[in-house]
């Protein structure tokens, strides 16, 4: 298959990236508002074109379990959900971190908590960037914003998952993962063949030595100090992904007298706020971080010493919010709008909540 330009949903696209990346399986479960990726899959066939594994496991719990399977074989394995599935899933994914498993996670957002609403949600970012399950670490979690980027995410995380040996996660809220747009679909990767996948992932159960030779993958370690040692080399991983990773994009920040952070969908909206406020006269920029987690905290603190306040726009309660307030080291104000419950707010809403925090823009 060579690049392609198509019409799809953003669940869609998810399942198209990782067929053409090379992907050696998915394991998933069906729920709103995620489920197309599934879906889309079993369509699609691809155990009769790449040879990929296309499973859906009787429960979350299963599936992330064979992720974790595949994981320490070395395949290029994945999953999907959404958010009250990623919550059962935890347990797995810090297994996944805790034995040094590169894997790919995607959670297409609803609003929560507990079973709570199949409509759009940012309500998992805690979730995503604090860990989630139990233990001291981390994900790679990146936040698309287009349908194209939920495409080309499939591969940045699966590259950046091998490449430290590590989980990580597509956040995306409901609204990219349902939305229709154009979509360039990448040409086909052929699969790793078994002896570059030993020759790539030494670490893994049948990795080095061949067929006569097992590495014991597990995230079990009884002796204490052992233990601590592994945890000390997880936080070099950690630090070096914040060295190396950090993805955002700036939108009018030059002459910004003011600053919106936002994420995902939500950053669309908040810049067509912006759009309308600069006719206005009025100089708003807008910071959007792609990865949640390592966070764009030292260009968020370059910013507030520029402007007079910042304000967070998410589909929650306030959670990003924490992060930019500790970025922003309390040299200007930092505010947070936020609609919950799967209401979307409109750039007007951007706009007066803007002004409610800052009258002088009035």
């Amino acid at each position: 298959m060579e690049e392609e330009v198509r019409l799809m949903k953003g669940n869609e696209a998810i399942a198209h990236a990782a067929i053409r990346y090379g992907a050696d399986g998915y394991f998933g479960y069906p729920i709103t508002p995620q489920s197309e990726v599934l879906e889309t899959l079993a369509e699609l066939r691809p155990w009769e074109t790449t040879g990929m594994v296309v499973l859906q496991a009787e429960s979350e719990v299963a599936a992330i379990n064979m992720v974790y399977g595949g994981a320490a074989t070395g395949k290029a394995v994945m999953t999907s959900s959404s958010s009250p599935g990623v919550s059962l899933k935890q347990e797995g994914i810090s297994y996944l971190a805790a034995s040094e498993l590169p894997a790919l996670i995607v959670n297409v957002m609803r609003g929560g908590p507990g079973l709570g609403t199949i409509q759009p949600s940012q309500a998992d970012y805690f979730q995503a960037t604090k860990g989630g399950g139990h233990g001291d670490y981390h994900m790679i979690v990146l936040a698309p914003a287009t349908v194209q980027e939920m495409t080309d995410f499939v591969a940045l995380g699966f590259d950046l998952a091998f490449k430290y040996r590590n989980p990580a996660m597509i956040l995306a809220d409901g609204i990219v993962g349902q939305m229709m747009e154009k979509v360039v679909l990448p040409p086909q990767r052929p699969r790793r063949t078994e002896e570059e996948l030993r020759a790539q992932c030494p670490w893994a159960a049948c990795g080095r030595g061949g067929r006569d030779h097992r590495n014991v993958v597990t995230s079990l370690e009884l002796d204490s100090a052992k233990m601590e040692e592994n945890n000390h080399r997880f936080q070099r991983t950690y630090r070096l992904i914040e060295e190396n990773e950090i993805r955002f994009k700036e939108y009018y920040t030059e002459d910004a007298e003011y600053l919106i952070v936002a994420f995902g969908s939500i950053a669309r909206i908040c810049l067509k706020a912006i759009e309308e406020a600069r006719e206005a006269g009025i100089k708003i920029g807008l910071l959007r971080p792609i990865t949640l987690w390592p966070f764009p905290t030292a260009e968020i603190a370059r910013l507030s010493k520029q402007v007079r306040g910042i304000l967070t726009v998410e589909l929650n309660a306030g959670q990003m919010v924490e992060d930019v307030r500790l970025a922003a080291e309390g040299r200007v104000p930092v505010f947070h709008f936020g609609r919950m419950g799967g209401m979307i707010p409109n750039p007007t809403e951007v706009l007066e909540a803007l002004k409610n925090d800052f009258p002088e823009l009035r």
